[in-house]
């Protein structure tokens, strides 16, 4: 039987408290708390399935990924990474902008944040752009729009999350399948950003010498090889997500303060501060919407809402729109990790019923979550490149809408044609 009025208490506290800027962490656990009261649910069973939410190793994952990405942002990797993006394509028009996408795609690779992406490459690429005399909506625009690669192409911890939500999927096969739909995005919105670079009549880059290219190439690769290690180690069967991701931030370390050595090791007490209060963050999300969604199992959320879209519809490709519909929606108010858990068990069923792979879903649902972080009303991507640049998110969210579009189109590709997905993980890991 179904308690209306409990999934009413759940669903409708949770948005007021949303509504309220109540922290996402708060809102999912008293809302859970307060209907498992009113079901007379002991409150030490909600406390077990916080504990029992976060009681995972593939989870000892993010920690190590976030300080690896945190030691390569303050050592300077950004600043090699834009280097090397010029000497590969910035001599073209509107070059700045290819190097910003194709910075932010390395970046991705290594920080595997588009929040931490806009923060390290937007404050370095946003001034030099409009000093260069590119518009700063077009600098804005181009800067988010790219960090949204960072949640597709590995390593992403959203990635690591998604894998438990979907329980246990190989986190292998999620970072290969993150690899080609993160640089057909990072393409597409180079071509969009060339057809208005060209409308706009923006500057072309200088030519670098090809000493200089091979001296900046050789800086820049020990950075990238950070990732290589992730890539490599998880892949080939060598390290687990979560041994690899400690090898990385070990080698981090030795490389931003023993090899490129432009910050002192006392900065690491600052790294490790940073670090700590982004984990506590992402810790406490985890914790609370895996006692939300254990909630929302018991109330049998997750069935219903699978029937109900299968009685909408059998049409696979209307079904599938509408959960790409539901995700930009709910990407538009909610943070990511705390949506991927939630979301994960409602509607991976649903799709898995009309023949999409759990791998191909995760990287929509990826792409789906990605632009609701540039998307008003939260969009805390779109807030970090709007504060760097000194604009109005509601100015920049206009000029937004080319970029949008692009998007929406690359995400349908992804929706619809799985090869786009799972050719990689196909070919190097077997079917």
């Amino acid at each position: 039987m179904i308690n209306v009025t409990a999934i009413l208490i759940l669903i409708g506290l949770l948005f007021i408290f949303l509504i309220l800027r109540v922290p996402v962490a708060f809102s999912l656990g008293i809302s859970t708390m307060v209907t498992a009261l009113y079901l007379k649910i002991p409150p030490q069973v909600v406390t077990q399935q916080m504990v029992k939410g976060i009681n995972s190793f593939s989870l000892l994952a993010i920690p190590f990924f976030i300080v690896a990405g945190e030691i390569m942002s303050e050592g300077g990797i950004s600043r090699r990474l834009i280097d090397f993006s010029n000497v590969i394509i910035g001599r073209v028009r509107g070059g700045l902008a290819m190097v910003n996408i194709l910075a932010s795609m390395f970046f991705g690779g290594i920080s595997g944040s588009s929040v931490a992406d806009t923060s390290s490459i937007g404050s370095v690429m946003i001034p030099m752009m409009e000093k260069q005399g590119y518009d700063k909506d077009y600098s804005i625009n181009v800067t988010v729009t790219s960090s949204t690669q960072g949640v597709i192409i590995p390593p992403s911890h959203n990635v690591i999350i998604y894998s438990v939500a979907a329980g246990g999927l190989s986190v292998g096969r999620l970072f290969l399948g993150g690899m080609v739909p993160g640089i057909f995005l990072g393409l597409a919105l180079m071509v969009l950003s060339y057809i208005i670079a060209v409308q706009r009549n923006y500057p072309k880059g200088d030519k670098v010498t090809l000493r200089e290219g091979l001296k900046i190439t050789k800086d820049s690769l020990l950075g990238l090889f950070t990732a290589v290690i992730i890539m490599g180690g998880v892949i080939s069967g060598v390290f687990t997500a979560t041994e690899s991701a400690a090898i990385a931030a070990i080698y981090a370390f030795i490389v931003t303060f023993f090899i490129y050595r432009d910050i002192p090791i006392s900065r690491m007490n600052k790294i490790l501060r940073n670090s700590l209060r982004t984990l506590a963050m992402v810790m406490a999300v985890i914790a609370t919407s895996s006692a939300f969604g254990w909630m929302m199992a018991y109330l049998r959320i997750p069935a219903i809402v699978t029937e109900t879209l299968i009685a909408f519809s059998d049409n696979k490709y209307v079904i599938l729109l509408l959960v790409n519909v539901i995700l930009l929606f709910l990407g538009m108010i909610m943070d990511m990790a705390p949506l991927i858990l939630i979301t994960t068990p409602i509607l991976l069923p649903v799709v898995q019923k009309v023949g999409m792979d759990p791998i191909q879903f995760g990287i929509v649902m990826m792409l789906n979550l990605g632009i609701g972080l540039i998307t008003p009303p939260v969009g805390s991507t779109l807030f970090v490149g709007c504060t760097i640049g000194g604009a109005k998110i509601e100015d920049i969210a206009k000029s937004l809408i080319p970029f949008y579009v692009v998007m929406f189109v690359v995400l349908i590709a992804l929706t619809f044609i799985p090869q786009i997905t799972l050719f990689l993980p196909n070919l190097l890991m077997g079917k």
